[in-house]
């Protein structure tokens, strides 16, 4: 078997529109942004950067404070993805996770993580999920029932020889 067979033709492609199709049925992309927005805000309180010979400790006395609430950012960025239905919860989490990380979390990790989980949180409440298309009607519709007779029930039409107006009685 050579470099350029692969195994079973058509798998990636075949893959690639399997996780296409999961992906459009949830708020995959608000999930994305909520999780990547709880790794600067858990990460930056820990962090000790190195400028030259001199180390610069960004630890914070709410170390523990950011630690939960990067851990709970990613932990809904996760059941966005998998449990669709709490959508508008996490968002609304992940917006109130995100705002309490500014004074909490190095001003939410620098404003990257705020950011982040702010957009994923302000996407995962205005995501809904789409409808299938409906099969269309060769005929027009409002006109006529499955058997032809007419469904016009305001007894204004010309079909029922009211010729337009309504009859009292």
């Amino acid at each position: 078997m050579s470099a350029e067979t692969s195994a079973v033709p058509g798998q990636f492609t075949r893959r690639r529109l399997q996780f296409r199709a999961w992906r459009g049925s949830r708020p995959f992309w608000a999930g994305l942004f909520v999780l990547l927005g709880g790794f600067p805000i858990m990460y930056f309180p820990y962090a000790h950067l190195q400028v030259g010979h001199l180390t610069l400790a960004m630890a914070t006395t709410a170390g523990a404070g950011s630690l939960i609430i990067g851990v709970l950012l990613v932990v809904l960025g996760i059941s966005l993805w998998f449990q669709k239905h709490i959508r508008v919860f996490a968002g609304v989490a992940s917006i109130l996770l995100a705002l309490v990380s500014l004074p909490v979390s190095n001003f939410g990790g620098f404003l990257m993580g705020f950011l982040l989980a702010l957009l994923g949180g302000a996407m995962a409440v205005s995501w809904a999920p789409g409808r299938p298309p409906a099969p269309e009607a060769a005929e027009e519709t409002g006109t006529a029932d499955a058997m032809g007779e007419s469904n016009d029930l305001s007894g204004t039409s010309p079909a029922n020889g009211a010729n337009g107006r309504h009859s009292a009685g």
